[in-house]
């Protein structure tokens, strides 16, 4: 996983890899995925973190950023306020790769997901598979 991010940067340049332009015929999902691409990676915001993280696309350098984004604002859902369930579903159901590339990532995931409270069913199943497929001790 990268040290850092530069938060200026597009997936595009981060990568070193431009995507060609999606057909013209693409759904909008594959032209959305293909514009937040070449966007910088700071001025994301947290569903479209969602949406390319649920198309696998930049995992590497999308994971920590939403990590952190979940990180960050969990203690407001906590007390009430509200909370991103559409990032946090993309980022747990992503568990097998936030483990592979950053244990201490996938601890700082379990940390934050941990303080949550009042989940909806479907996210709150996705979180508990993703804390039960952390080794033990994490």
């Amino acid at each position: 996983m990268p040290e850092s991010v530069d938060p200026a940067q597009s997936l595009d340049q981060l990568e070193g890899q431009r995507w060609p332009d999606p057909p013209k015929d693409a759904t909008s999902l594959v032209k959305a995925v293909h514009e937040l691409r070449r966007r910088p990676v700071g001025t994301l915001r947290p569903d479209e973190l969602a949406r390319l993280i649920t198309q696998d696309v930049g995992l590497p350098w999308l994971l920590p950023l939403a990590v952190r984004i979940l990180r960050d604002t969990a203690p407001a859902q906590a007390a009430g306020g509200w909370y991103d369930d559409d990032l946090l579903y993309a980022v747990v159901t992503r568990g097998q790769q936030v483990r592979e590339q950053s244990p201490d990532l996938a601890h700082e995931l379990k940390e934050a997901v941990e303080t949550l409270v009042d989940l909806s069913r479907y996210v709150r199943d996705e979180v508990e598979s993703f804390l039960a497929s952390l080794p033990e001790g994490m």
